[in-house]
């Protein structure tokens, strides 16, 4: 008893004997059977010799096969099987001994011992699966009664992984959990049973928690992604019922589940949508072999750019970014999962156009995607000349050096809030995105090369991706809200009837290599961000997620925030959308800037910039940008001055 509450195992000799114990026994009782218990014939005869030869051929097997090695409490189908082939084989070999070298040697054969034989293989394979299979319902009714608090779980899905599952869990938490039983949506396995437990239809996941009490629903990572799985979760989250999430199989320890791989459902996992399809081999062409450099590499879209492109396997990588730490961060997991790849770490601020030159000089790049920005709204509100030094001027640092250097693609990440800006952040990046697209036919006006130390014939395209919110990434509303949950509340919300478009950050990447590779010069491609999200309706999800509910985490809302609108746009009124290859991704039809004007226009901009007056730097942002209309915010009033 006290073994098994250690969880101790028993040593493999005991095991062992404890085995043959059963095996000789059960010869015996063959033995007896064949003879009709005759005991005082059987004992004058050469029982004695048949059971000793039985045991030597059965130890021998049994250790060659190594059935003592298994921990008795996790005995499986597999080991089932490993039991009646080791049965069988010492019947087989015993067989052949007796009949070709016991009988005709001692001139013995007073019994069919081969009907022995086959009366011993159901016994004795049927005792040692017993055996065990006791041995393992006794370990975990011990553990059941000696645990503390239990919970009642559902396993979504009823096919061999689901399975596979149930065991994992049965063995990682034993006497914890009380599987109730498995759902699915397959009709013909509803109301079935699988190794003693009742397949339910989805749709009876409301009844089972008030019959059965559910604590929770385990789903394997991978079925995220089905609209059947996300109905359920969805009535789980509904109903109070934690969802647990479980890797796929093959990233078991050991073929064991352990107890940090079970994870909490996230609410970055209930706003997937059905996987992405990229075509790899065409990115593959335009990235592998290529020198490659990342600005903003350190942040959460930056460093995923950097992942996802190592991938492609190109000639070199250069990271690019202000911050130290995580840039540290990143390149030491790199180095641990690409300790082949050909990496350069560049601490640089984008703004510093003499340390950027010096970048593009030492590694001339074939390749920019252009992620460094200032993206915080409220921030960049009140910091409006660091929004124009960072988006502004480091854009066009970075866009003049990419034609200097004769860079083959020069790929922007934008953001929504550039359409129809109603902040300093959105018409910095909007402004940005003029500057480049102007760029895109500058090869056609030589006479302004000088302006942009170009090279006459240069043939850089200049791409530009705008998507809207990305889950998890930095500073986003979904980390802000796991901690106020984490501490009791209260989560703060803007307003009642804010929504916002969510991406993943692998996705979003996804689509970055897609239109990047797709790209021609002057585009903007727009990715279809779904539907919108309130945030409201988010915070109450992730509440319920964690096992809360309203009573428990109250949501207050705190006004919107300087520059902050409540629906975001993702094309301007004046612009029009073309369809491409990928469902995901359309072009937006643009107006076309003169390249003279719009220098002019950011050079002024830079002027003013410079000289520190904050109204009249705004007021050239909305002459350059004229829609741009500002929201709660200072600079309002300056709508009515720029006609």
């Amino acid at each position: 008893m006290k073994t098994f509450l250690q969880n101790k195992a028993l040593p493999k000799w005991i095991i062992l004997i404890i085995d043959q114990i059963i095996s000789t026994w059960s010869f015996a009782l063959s033995f007896f059977i064949i003879r009709q218990f005759d005991f005082e014939t059987i004992l004058r005869g050469h029982f004695f010799v048949y059971s000793g030869i039985y045991l030597v051929v059965s130890v021998m097997v049994f250790y060659a096969m190594r059935i003592h090695t298994g921990l008795i409490r996790y005995s499986s189908t597999d080991d089932i099987y490993r039991i009646f082939t080791a049965v069988l084989m010492a019947s087989l070999v015993y067989g052949a001994i007796v009949g070709l070298w016991v009988s005709p040697a001692f001139h013995i054969d007073s019994v069919n011992i081969y009907v022995v034989l086959l009366v011993n293989f159901f016994i004795s394979s049927s005792v040692l699966i017993m055996m065990r299979l006791g041995a393992k319902a006794l370990f975990y009714y011990i553990k059941r009664g000696s645990s503390g608090d239990k919970e009642t779980v559902l396993i979504y899905g009823a096919d061999s992984f689901a399975i596979l599952v149930k065991q994992a869990l049965e063995v990682s938490n034993a006497g914890r959990l009380t599987i109730a039983g498995f759902v699915d949506d397959n009709p013909n396995k509803i109301d079935k049973h699988i190794q003693q437990k009742r397949v339910y239809h989805i749709n009876d996941i409301e009844k089972l928690q008030s019959k059965l009490h559910i604590d929770k629903l385990v789903i394997l990572s991978e079925d995220l992604k089905s609209e059947a799985r996300k109905n359920a979760i969805e009535t789980c989250v509904e109903l109070g019922i934690k969802v647990v999430t479980v890797p796929p199989t093959e990233q078991w320890m050991s073929g064991q589940l352990r107890m940090n791989q079970i994870q909490d459902l996230r609410i970055e996992d209930l706003l997937q949508r059905p996987p992405i399809v990229i075509e790899n081999d065409k990115i593959s062409a335009d990235l592998a072999g290529k020198r490659i450099l990342i600005t903003g590499g350190a942040g959460s879209i930056g460093s995923e750019i950097v992942r996802q492109v190592l991938s492609y396997k190109p000639e070199m990588v250069i990271i690019c970014d202000q911050a130290e730490s995580p840039l540290h961060d990143l390149q030491l997991e790199m180095e641990e999962h690409y300790p082949e790849a050909n990496l350069k770490i560049c601490i640089a601020d984008i703004q510093n156009f003499n340390r950027m030159y010096a970048l593009f000089k030492e590694y001339n790049p074939q390749m920019v995607y252009h992620a460094a920005a200032y993206k915080h709204v409220p921030m960049m509100e009140s910091n409006p000349s660091e929004a124009i030094l960072t988006n502004v001027l480091g854009t066009k640092n970075l866009a003049d050096l990419s034609m200097t250097f004769d860079v083959e693609k020069f790929v922007m990440i934008s953001t929504d809030k550039a359409v129809n800006p109603t902040n300093v952040m959105g018409a910095s990046k909007r402004i940005a995105e003029i500057y480049i697209q102007s760029l895109n036919n500058i090869s056609a006006q030589p006479k302004l090369q000088d302006n942009v130390q170009g090279t006459a014939l240069q043939q850089t395209r200049f791409i530009t991706t705008r998507f809207g919110n990305v889950l998890g990434s930095n500073g986003s509303v979904i980390p802000r809200f796991r901690s106020q949950i984490e501490k009791g509340g209260p989560i703060t919300v803007t307003h009642p009837d804010i929504t916002r478009y969510f991406m993943t950050i692998p996705e979003a990447v996804q689509l970055v290599l897609e239109a990047g590779t797709m790209g021609r010069g002057g585009e903007i491609f727009i990715f279809d961000m779904g539907q919108p999200v309130k945030i409201v309706d988010l915070a109450r999800k992730m509440i319920k997620l964690a096992g809360l509910t309203a009573n428990d985490i109250e949501i207050v809302f705190s006004g919107l925030r300087p520059g902050e609108k409540l629906y975001e746009e993702l094309l301007n009124q004046e612009e029009l959308t073309i369809p491409t290859h990928h469902e995901k991704i359309k072009v937006s039809k643009v107006r076309e800037y003169t390249y003279n004007k719009v220098l002019a226009s950011i050079n002024e901009l830079l002027n003013l910039n410079k000289e520190g007056d904050e109204l009249d730097t705004v007021k050239q942002m909305k002459k350059i940008v004229p829609e741009f209309k500002s929201k709660n915010s200072r600079f309002e009033e300056l709508d009515s001055m720029v006609q």
